[in-house]
């Protein structure tokens, strides 16, 4: 059996696309364990700014990260419309607060770019890449290394 070779082939990768402020993001849809609506969190003394506080999913207690705020981009102001994405990555679990859940995006490697020389700062030490489509980019998330930053820096405070 052949298969036909061409620009579009090639392996391709799904993100869930989601929102967060002016922003559209993407997550490797294998990263993805569930989407909820917005649930007040407990707070957690001492905790970054960027760190919402806790929630009990089904019996265990979930840590909510803000990701604008973690990205660098202001602090979210959470009501009802917002959602929490359930991220397991860097054999953790964390809610990700975001404005809204878009779709889920089939790409190839081909659709993603680097990120740009002068946006290399603490927001890309996250940023795969950004996915160029015709009308959207999707600034593509590699969540091993965003949720194994907030391991690192619980465990150096």
């Amino acid at each position: 059996m052949h298969q036909r070779q061409d620009d579009s082939s090639g392996p391709r990768r799904q993100f869930i696309t989601f929102r967060s402020g002016a922003q559209e993001f993407g997550a490797d849809i294998m990263a993805i364990r569930e989407i909820r609506g917005w649930t007040e969190t407990t707070p957690l003394p001492h905790a970054p700014d960027y760190v919402r506080g806790v929630i009990n999913l089904r019996g265990v207690v979930l840590p909510v990260v803000d990701l604008k705020a973690r990205l660098g981009l202001g602090l979210t102001q959470a009501n009802p419309k917002h959602v929490i994405v359930v991220v397991q990555a860097a054999d953790r679990t964390i809610g990700l607060l975001v404005d809204a859940v878009s779709d889920i995006l089939t790409v190839t490697a081909g659709d993603i770019q680097p990120t740009p020389e002068l946006a290399r700062e603490a927001q890309s030490e996250f940023v795969e890449g950004i996915a160029v489509l015709s009308e959207r980019l999707v600034t593509i998330l590699g969540m091993d290394r965003l949720v194994g930053s907030l391991v690192g820096e619980a465990k150096a405070a």
